[in-house]
């Protein structure tokens, strides 16, 4: 049975509503036949196309301090050395993974631990893979400190159609590996930021799963 995340919820109804009425006005209003197919066609595969961005597939999440699993689903742009100049303001290790508008969205925590740091940054809505868009563009950036790599920061990016961020992160909590940390409406990316030294398990080019799939090694 195919899930829905909650931050979808709304939207599906309006979907559904919307498209119910649409296919009824072509059925009504236009009387020739194939004009009236082709909108109904095109109404049913945008209606498709909501409900596969907003669904939330079940994943299982093999527990370990001393793995970092990708925190969404898409595909691995940056590998490389940077200086991170919000939170550590020294050098640390990016991973980028960009996500398309027909991946799954919802952000999951990529490792266990607890949430030092989390603030939500208003900004410009950038294309997610532009090299600004990780200090420019709206986005949340979230610590969490792990038994195994200390402190470990992820940052949540709107892309150029992504218009709101959903953080489930809090400063205090204790949070599960693999579990539901947010959600990026529409086209987004997510960068993590490790220490310097970690293994690596991917490389450039590599389509990850969120959830499941092992990012990075002690």
């Amino acid at each position: 049975m195919i899930r829905f995340h909650k931050e979808g919820y709304k939207i599906i109804v309006i979907a559904f509503i919307i498209s119910i009425v649409g296919i009824l006005a072509a059925e009504k209003f236009i009387e020739v036949n194939w004009l009236t197919k082709a909108i109904q066609i095109v109404i049913v595969v945008l209606l498709i196309t909501v409900l596969q961005f907003f669904r939330n597939p079940k994943r299982l999440t093999s527990l370990s301090d001393d793995t970092v699993i990708a925190p969404v689903d898409g595909k691995v742009v940056v590998i490389e050395e940077v200086e991170e100049p919000e939170y550590f303001k020294e050098k640390r290790l990016q991973v980028s993974i960009f996500m398309s508008p027909i991946n799954v969205h919802v952000t999951r925590y990529a490792m266990s631990g607890f949430i030092k740091y989390s603030k939500y940054h208003p900004g410009k809505y950038l294309v997610a893979w532009h090299p600004k868009a990780s200090t420019e563009n709206e986005r949340t950036t979230v610590v969490i400190n792990n038994k195994s790599f200390g402190d470990v920061l992820y940052r949540q990016i709107a892309g150029a159609l992504a218009k709101r961020i959903v953080n489930y992160a809090k400063e205090g909590d204790t949070v599960i590996q693999g579990t539901d940390a947010g959600f990026i409406k529409f086209g987004s990316r997510v960068d993590l930021y490790l220490p310097l030294g970690t293994e690596l398990a991917v490389k450039l080019g590599d389509k990850v799963k969120g959830g499941t799939q092992v990012i990075a090694t002690k």
